[in-house]
C-alpha cells in the first residue's frame, strides 16, 4: 500500500519537499510574502492562474516549483469544502506531471467558518483521491505509476497527520477493493486481500468459505451465489472483522457490507450496456473494509467495531435463482423473489439478522448496512450517499450527525425517511410468503426506490421488532452509496471514492 504519507510542516522554505502547492481562495493574496513575490510576474501576464491549477517557476521555493490552484467562490450558501477537495485534485495532478514526488501543501484564504475548519485535511484527501491508481494497473505497470510518496502539510501537527494517515490508508484499501476487476477481485481474492490487509493488526479476521455452511447460515446469500458454484474461483465468502479497543467500550458500531464482485443481474439480466461497471457493485463492502483499516491503524478508544462482508457473484446459468422463487431466510420468513437484480439486499439480509442478534449483548450498538444498492439513490440524490434510518436511529440523530460531519469532510449525504409506504411495498401478496424482495421494475423508475429496500432489510434482519416501541430499540441506518461510490457516476471508469469512510471515521474515531 503506497498512498502518500501526510507529514507535518512548519517551514515553507526549508524542508524536504520538491514543490509547494497552494490551494487558494484568492490567488492575488497567498498570505505569504515569498509566495506572493513568486506568483506576481505570472499574474501580470496570465489570467488563467485565477481559474485553473497552474505551475510557475519559483527560485526561492523547494524544487523551484509553485502550483497555485484556485478554489473558486466559497462564500455562497451552497459552497462547501468540496471546492477545496477538487482544487487539490487538480493541483496534485499538475505537481505529479511536473515530476514532483514530495510536495508541500497549504490552504490559504478560506472563510473563517465551520464549513472550512478541515480544509487542509480535505485538501490532502483530495490529493490522495487523485493519485490512486487501480490495483491491477499497479501490478501490471509497477508502483512507479504512483510516484508521489509524501505530502507535507503546512500547519498540521503530528496528531492531525496520524489521523489522516489512518484515514488515507482506509480509503486507499476501499478503492482497491471496489475498483479492481471481477477476476482479480473475485470473492476468494477479495477475502485474501482482507486477510493480508489486517495481518498483524488489532482487527481479527474470519473467512467463511464452506458452501454448506453459507447455505445453512445465510440462505439468501447462498441463493444469490447458487449459479456461481459451477466455477470454484467465483465461490462466495463471508468475511467477519472485529476491533475491540483497549479499555472501556462506550459504543459498538456494527456493519454489513454488500460485496457483489460482479452483478450480471442474474436471470433478470442487465442488457443494453448496463452490465458494464458492475465489478464495482462491491463498493459497500469495500468501504466497510476501508473504515476497518482506518480503525486498525488509528486504534480509537471507546469504540468497538464489528463488520460482516457478504462477498458474492450474481452469476447466470442453469442453476441461477429466478423471480417467483420463495426462500426461507435466517429469520424464518418466506421471501418471495421479485427481481434477481435486487440481489444485494438478499446477500446482506441474513448477515444483518445475525448482527442484530449479536447487538443485543453489545454496548450501545448502532447498526449499518452499506451498499451500492439502487439506481434510484443515484437518480434521487445525485453524487451523494443516501441514508435511510429506522425510528431509533432517527431519535438518536445518527444519520443527521453523520451527514453533518460529511459536509465538513467532503463526503456528503442526504437523509431519507423510512415510511409506512415502504413497508406496504414489500408486504406479502399471498399466504405463501411473508415479504417481497422487490418489484420487477428498475429501482430508478420506482417510487421510493431507494427507501423501500431498507424496509425489506429491516424485516428480514428482524430489526422491525426493535423499533422505538420495543423493549430493546436498535438504531439502524441503511447507507446507499450507488450515487456517491465512484467519481462522476461513471461505474465503469470512474475512480472509487471510498464514500462514507471519512464521515464514519471523523464521527466516531477522532
Amino acid at each position: 500500500m503506497s498512498f502518500p504519507l501526510a507529514l507535518p510542516c512548519n517551514d515553507l522554505l526549508n524542508n524536504n519537499s520538491d514543490a509547494v502547492i497552494v490551494i487558494a481562495a484568492d490567488v492575488h493574496d497567498l498570505q505569504h510574502e515569498c509566495l506572493n513575490q513568486a506568483v506576481a510576474p505570472y499574474l501580470a501576464i496570465d489570467a488563467r492562474i485565477a481559474s485553473k491549477a497552474t505551475l510557475v517557476l519559483a527560485d526561492e521555493l523547494p524544487g523551484k516549483r509553485l502550483i497555485i490552484s484556485p478554489t473558486g467562490p466559497l462564500n455562497r450558501d451552497y459552497d462547501d469544502v468540496r471546492r477545496v477537495f477538487d482544487a487539490a485534485k487538480s493541483a496534485i495532478n499538475e505537481a505529479k506531471a511536473a515530476g514532483s514526488k514530495a510536495p508541500t501543501l497549504l490552504v490559504v484564504g478560506v472563510p473563517q467558518d465551520e464549513r472550512y475548519q478541515n480544509a487542509l485535511q480535505v485538501a490532502y484527501l483530495g490529493a490522495c483521491q487523485a493519485l490512486w491508481q487501480p490495483l491491477e494497473a499497479r501490478e501490471y505497470r509497477g508502483e512507479s505509476i504512483e510516484p508521489v510518496t509524501q505530502i507535507s502539510l503546512f500547519g498540521a501537527d503530528d496528531t492531525v497527520c496520524k489521523q489522516l494517515n489512518a484515514l488515507a490508508a482506509g480509503q486507499y484499501a476501499a478503492r482497491d477493493l471496489c475498483g479492481t476487476e471481477p477476476e482479480r477481485m473475485a470473492p476468494p481474492k477479495f477475502a485474501d486481500y482482507c486477510v493480508e490487509l489486517f495481518n498483524n493488526t488489532c482487527v481479527s479476521v474470519e473467512v467463511i468459505s464452506d458452501i454448506n455452511t453459507i447455505e445453512k447460515q445465510y440462505p439468501m446469500l447462498g441463493t444469490v451465489a447458487r449459479a456461481s458454484y459451477a466455477v470454484e474461483r467465483h465461490h462466495p465468502r463471508v468475511i467477519k472483522l472485529e476491533y475491540t479497543p483497549s479499555g472501556e467500550v462506550n459504543r459498538t458500531l456494527m456493519f454489513v457490507g454488500k460485496g457483489l464482485v460482479y452483478d450480471t443481474g442474474g436471470a433478470d439480466l442487465k442488457v443494453g450496456g448496463f452490465m458494464a461497471g458492475m465489478s464495482r457493485d462491491k463498493g459497500g463492502a469495500a468501504s466497510v473494509a476501508g473504515f476497518m483499516k482506518a480503525v486498525a491503524d488509528y486504534q480509537p478508544k471507546g469504540v468497538k467495531v464489528i463488520a460482516y462482508l457478504a462477498v458474492v457473484r450474481n452469476s447466470i446459468g442453469s442453476d441461477c435463482f429466478v423471480p417467483d422463487e420463495i426462500i426461507t431466510c435466517r429469520e424464518g420468513l418466506k421471501v418471495r423473489i421479485g427481481n434477481t437484480d435486487a440481489e444485494g439486499r438478499l446477500a446482506m439480509g441474513d448477515l444483518l439478522s445475525e448482527m442484530k442478534d449479536l447487538a443485543k449483548s453489545e454496548v450501545n450498538p448502532e447498526l449499518f448496512t452499506v451498499a451500492t444498492l439502487t439506481g434510484h439513490a443515484a437518480r434521487a440524490v445525485g453524487p451523494y450517499s443516501a441514508y435511510v434510518e429506522n425510528g431509533p436511529a432517527r431519535a438518536a440523530r445518527v444519520s443527521r450527525q453523520l451527514a453533518d460531519m460529511g459536509d465538513l469532510w467532503a463526503d456528503g449525504a442526504e437523509l431519507s425517511r423510512s415510511r409506512r409506504e415502504d413497508y406496504d411495498f414489500v408486504k406479502p401478496r399471498t399466504f405463501a410468503d411473508d415479504v417481497l424482495s422487490s418489484n420487477n421494475a428498475p429501482s430508478a423508475v420506482t417510487a421510493r426506490g431507494h427507501q423501500f429496500p431498507m424496509a425489506f432489510l429491516a424485516i428480514v434482519g428482524g430489526l422491525d421488532k426493535h423499533g422505538c416501541d420495543s423493549e430493546l430499540p436498535l438504531p439502524y441506518v441503511h447507507m446507499d452509496i450507488a450515487g456517491s461510490g465512484v467519481e462522476g457516476g461513471d461505474w465503469q471508469h470512474g475512480k472509487p471514492t471510498a464514500a462514507t469512510v471519512s464521515s464514519l471515521f471523523a464521527r466516531y474515531c477522532i
